[in-house]
């Protein structure tokens, strides 16, 4: 599985996911945009001139207060970072696929966004938000030679994450190589005839 003369976008790559998922791909010959908060998609478009594979890695997460107690302030933020940066990268990317006769797009959902959870309404929306648009995009793109799917992470090992649950095991956790190797097979010609799916990706959680 190599991905040499393509060109690999990812978002949210200064994150811990992103650099995994940007170092994935780059030992597999991907030639790998990554795109911080104020890198404009456009300008990295025109630089290369076509994008194979998208990954939509930016997200965020917070907990909340009980949804009755929600602003709307939090509630637009988890959309905003969440749905709303996959929405806008895939305005941007998608006709030059099409234009160039395919592609790949991986999401990162969540797989707290399976079912509702006390205090974290908000993301599981934003998140379930992303599986639908996936699912959404795929039934739209699968004959445009686009697969569209995503990932659904349980706790991932982070420096973060280590740090708020000091006392949880976080071998039981996913790791950033670990998941970034899902999201590169679902990038992979291996992959082309999986469309719309939402994988769950939990190690021993």
């Amino acid at each position: 599985m190599r991905f040499d003369q393509r060109i690999v976008m990812v978002t949210g790559a200064a994150g811990n996911l992103g650099r995994a998922v940007a170092a994935a791909f780059e030992a597999l010959g991907a030639t790998v945009v990554r795109l911080g908060r104020k890198d404009p998609i456009e300008h990295a478009l025109e630089r290369h001139g076509r994008v194979d594979v998208l990954c939509n890695i930016a997200g965020a997460f917070r907990m909340g207060k009980p949804l009755h107690e929600t602003t709307d302030a939090d509630w637009d933020f988890l959309f905003d970072a969440n749905a709303k940066t996959v929405l806008n990268t895939c305005r941007a990317v998608v006709p030059s696929m099409i234009a160039n006769g395919g592609g790949k797009i991986v999401n990162v959902g969540a797989y707290a966004a399976l079912k509702g959870a006390a205090q974290m309404g908000a993301y599981v929306a934003s998140k379930s938000a992303v599986i639908r648009i996936t699912e959404t995009m795929a039934a739209e793109l699968r004959d445009k030679n686009i697969n569209v799917n995503c990932v659904l992470p349980s706790i991932i090992d982070t420096p973060e994450n280590r740090a708020a649950m000091p006392k949880a095991d976080p071998g039981r956790w996913v790791s950033t190589q670990d998941l970034a190797a899902v999201i590169v097979f679902l990038a992979s010609d291996a992959a082309r005839a999986i469309h719309g799916a939402a994988i769950p990706v939990t190690g021993l959680a």
